[in-house]
């Protein structure tokens, strides 16, 4: 009997860090507070590339959840992986050309990061990895 696969676990186990860590403390503000992932969301007026950023980050990695357990969606794994990691380029792109809190952030990105960021990077890179090397 062939040995079985941990790829598939690798890339669920990524894509719920997206999702957890979307609801954990992302970034400390310059006053002591935290922002998650749907502080940005919330916050970003007309759009904008920061909650346009976001939004695909959580749709990636739910929809990567799900297509873990609908046989119907397997094959789409690799694209929910690819539009969180879209979504975290649009979202870093968003941070360093947006005005006000986000250019603050952007300037010192590593620096006010928090659990919640760490995660979704981990998460993503979970991901990617566990979508690509299961093809």
């Amino acid at each position: 009997m062939g040995k079985k696969s941990s790829l598939p676990l690798v890339y669920l186990i990524g894509m719920a860090l997206i999702a957890i860590g979307f609801f954990c403390p992302m970034f400390k503000g310059l006053f002591g507070s935290s922002a998650n992932g749907f502080d940005f969301i919330k916050n970003a007026k007309e759009g904008g590339f920061v909650a346009i950023g976001s939004i695909l980050i959580i749709v990636g990695a739910i929809c990567g959840i799900v297509a873990c357990f609908v046989p119907q969606l397997k094959g789409l794994k690799l694209v929910f992986a690819i539009v969180a990691l879209a979504g975290a380029i649009v979202l870093i792109i968003g941070f360093t050309t947006n005005g006000g809190i986000y250019k603050a952030i952007g300037k010192q990105l590593l620096k006010r990061a928090m659990f919640g960021f760490y995660m979704v990077v981990v998460g993503i890179v979970a991901g990617v990895c566990g979508a690509v090397m299961n093809k």
